[in-house]
């Protein structure tokens, strides 16, 4: 349902009938993050004989400041191409019959929140787009990824404003359209993940809150050691409160939601509340332990609607064929 001028296909690895299907349906453009795949989509477009509108993914080796799981502008990581790789690609693009280069993209890395380390970025970007427009590759798109950070715990974070401000100041004397994927600035805050407490549990000194949910529900603190606000929902008041980890019932030691905070004395049923789930939460979500996923409800004009059910044993095991011997 979505206007077919408004997708673009990214990734490091495309499948031939995604590509396919992605030219049959005449999307704006195809991000290529390698020569390989440049001419994967070429032989593609050729034996469909259609042109295949393309950008390229840049990398321009800046240091995102975050962490290094989610770091994707820097050589080492598997993301985009170099200044001169993707100057080469733009060159073989601009003279094929089936490529026509029409954008230029970079994303330097997710959970941003300093400024400087993307309008350097941009700049590196924006120069080589002016280079490539004095040798008439004319790029119309400036795909600037997103990245743009949330606020967890007490990160400052960047202003829209100030953001647009300095993109736009990269861009002086170009005539392109920018364009922008803020997704987890968008819904990283809208979301929460709600689990219950099953007991308490002491080993010696340390204090274990178990719950429901688990690792498999939500990984970013195992996968990022990322911090999640945590709230704990009540019936009985508690004034006691001392330092727990709070925990879930999948077989991993990393299968926790935090570490060491001071929360009150829980009694089972009671709801904990995790914060700035609505980004990397349900779409990171697994079976890992044989368990069915969680529902989704979302609360709109102060009431609450179920927009995905919860998955069920049987959801499980749908795709599993039985051979007879």
């Amino acid at each position: 349902g979505v206007d077919k001028y408004k997708i673009i296909f990214s990734g490091v690895g495309k499948r031939d009938d995604e590509i396919k299907e992605a030219l049959t349906r005449d999307i704006l453009m195809i991000n290529l993050e390698s020569e390989a795949e440049m001419k994967r989509v070429e032989e593609i477009a050729s034996n469909l004989g259609i042109e295949a509108r393309i950008s390229i993914r840049v990398n321009p080796n800046i240091d995102p400041k975050t962490h290094p799981y989610i770091s994707t502008g820097l050589h080492e990581n598997k993301f985009g191409v170099d200044i001169d790789t993707a100057t080469r690609m733009y060159l073989q693009a601009k003279n094929s019959p089936h490529l026509n280069p029409i954008g230029i993209h970079f994303h330097i890395g997710s959970q941003l929140t300093e400024l400087e380390p993307i309008k350097e970025a941009s700049q590196i970007v924006a120069d080589l787009v002016r280079s490539l427009k004095a040798i008439n590759v004319d790029i119309k798109f400036f795909d600037v990824g997103g990245g743009l950070g949330i606020r967890y715990k007490d990160e400052e974070t960047i202003k829209p404003y100030d953001y647009a401000q300095a993109i736009l100041s990269t861009l002086s004397g170009l005539d392109v359209t920018i364009v922008c994927e803020p997704g987890r600035f968008l819904v990283g805050n809208g979301g929460w993940f709600v689990t219950k407490v099953l007991y308490e549990k002491v080993n010696g000194d340390k204090r274990f809150v178990i719950v429901d949910g688990a690792m498999n529900d939500l990984i970013r603190p195992s996968l990022y050691n990322a911090y999640h606000k945590i709230e704990v929902l009540s019936s009985v008041a508690n004034p006691e409160i001392s330092k727990a980890n709070i925990v879930g019932p999948v077989c991993e030691s990393g299968d926790f939601f935090a570490k060491d905070i001071e929360v009150p004395k829980t009694n089972p049923g009671d709801l904990v509340i995790i914060h700035s789930a609505g980004a990397y939460g349900f779409t990171m979500s697994s079976n890992y332990n044989t368990r069915p996923r969680a529902a989704e409800v979302a609360i709109e004009d102060g009431k609450d609607r179920l927009i995905r059910r919860r998955e069920t044993f049987e959801d499980l095991i749908a795709c599993e064929i039985d051979y007879m011997v």
